[in-house]
């Protein structure tokens, strides 16, 4: 748990949520769930695999994440997805342990994340937005790193370094320096970092953003078949379609509120994801002020 000794202002839910329940933040108190209660489920229930508890964020005057509570149920597929601002980034930087919430908790399958930082963060690997490797690593070397880092014994790290190179594409390019990659090889590479220790949960964040698309099916492939055997999922994206079709909870999340969550076919309630997005978000734009724009 952590506390801040102010309480943030309410902040209303974006315009445009007609036909949903109204989301009124109230500043939250201390909050300490017990880390048991976390992973334990109700008859029924899924346990979680990372539930969130009144994360709270702000930057200066500008609240980035107000109040959001999630549970994503272990062995999912799940989507979190929103406008550009909406706090995805912020929110799973706090959910991973890397960047420290104002108030709110964090349990990685029933682990407080931030009161057992080393034995939540055992448990996951992270695709960050905006990632910084060592790049003057060749390829083999940076996976290599990660592998070790983790405790992993030489031969385990060698022979899934491997692996994961053939799988992603990457054993051509093994042993160029990672400077020298392109933003889509850049992106591949991390991801092998994020996996190579089998963790229970990934959190990745845009990880098929500037990768072609064969490179993208192969990494669902690969996502898809560590799902179902019991890892979990989580995934940022802005193609709706994608996440529509590649997994099966999602959140939409846009001023700091999570405005909806569920499977796909719950939130989505009978229209396609991204119809369902822009009815819940709002903010669509007139382009009738463009008219130069299609003269001859």
């Amino acid at each position: 748990m952590v506390d801040a000794p102010e309480p943030p202002v309410p902040v209303p839910a974006p315009a445009g949520t007609a036909g949903t329940s109204p989301v009124t933040p109230v500043a939250p108190g201390p909050v300490d769930p017990d880390p048991a209660a976390a992973a334990a489920p109700g008859a029924g229930q899924t346990p979680s695999a990372i539930s969130v508890r009144g994360l709270w964020k702000r930057f200066g005057e500008k609240i980035a994440v107000a109040g959001i509570d999630l549970d994503v149920p272990a062995g999912s597929f799940y989507g979190m997805v929103g406008p550009n601002g909406a706090g995805k980034t912020t929110s799973l930087s706090m959910a991973t342990g890397m960047l420290r919430p104002d108030y709110g908790s964090v349990h990685v399958h029933g682990v407080d994340i931030w009161a057992n930082p080393v034995e939540g963060k055992r448990l996951l690997g992270v695709l960050p937005d905006g990632v910084r490797l060592f790049d003057r690593l060749t390829g083999a070397q940076l996976v290599t790193y990660a592998g070790l880092l983790r405790g992993m014994d030489r031969d385990t790290v060698a022979e899934r370094t491997h692996d994961l190179l053939e799988a992603l594409d990457l054993a051509a390019d093994a042993n160029t320096f990672v400077v020298d990659y392109s933003a889509g090889m850049t992106k591949k590479i991390a991801l092998a970092s994020a996996i190579i220790h089998a963790p229970r949960v990934l959190v990745l964040d845009e990880p098929f953003e500037a990768v072609d698309p064969i490179s993208a099916a192969n990494i669902r492939d690969i996502l898809s078949g560590y799902v179902a055997s019991g890892g979990t999922v989580v995934v940022s994206s802005h193609v709706m379609d994608l996440v529509q079709r590649m997994c099966d909870h999602v959140a939409v999340v846009a001023a700091g509120h999570v405005l909806a969550a569920g499977t796909v076919d719950e939130v989505r309630a009978g229209q396609s994801l991204e119809d369902r997005f822009v009815e819940l978000v709002g903010g669509r734009q007139s382009t009738e002020g463009l008219a130069w724009l299609r003269s001859s």
